[in-house]
């Protein structure tokens, strides 16, 4: 499945200030309601819901190189997340890296993922049912 990126600031911005959030050791992730996911579902080919994402790495986190290979890790911890849970959608999630993740591993960043999604509701436990 496609990633589909969060490039507006001001969804960002309203994520931080309105959105559900937790937070661990390596990530803080955000969780806000999409409102234009019924007109991103009708534009996509395949007519599903769609999570929009985005990922945020700070410049005190380190140079060029630091922050893209924490970008890339927390990238692909998402991925193997959406390939492992079924996880509702029609979101906006917003996962920004605290200052250890520059030490971490893809699969302890999945994990703390994995924490994160089930403790703000994002995981779907009725077994394949519709969602929002």
């Amino acid at each position: 499945m496609k990633y589909y990126t969060l490039k507006e600031n001001h969804l960002f911005s309203k994520a931080y200030r309105s959105g559900l959030h937790t937070g661990g050791k390596y990530t803080s992730v955000y969780i806000l309601p999409d409102y234009r996911a019924a007109r991103l579902q009708r534009a996509n080919p395949l007519k599903l819901r769609i999570n929009r994402v985005g990922i945020t790495v700070t410049k005190k986190l380190g140079v060029a190189v630091v922050r893209n290979r924490v970008k890339r890790i927390l990238r692909e911890a998402y991925y193997k997340a959406t390939k492992t849970l079924d996880l509702k959608t029609g979101r906006i999630i917003v996962i920004t890296a605290r200052s250890a993740a520059t030490e971490a591993k893809t699969d302890d960043i999945y994990r703390e993922l994995v924490k994160a999604f089930d403790k703000l509701g994002l995981t779907d436990k009725t077994g394949g049912a519709e969602n929002e």
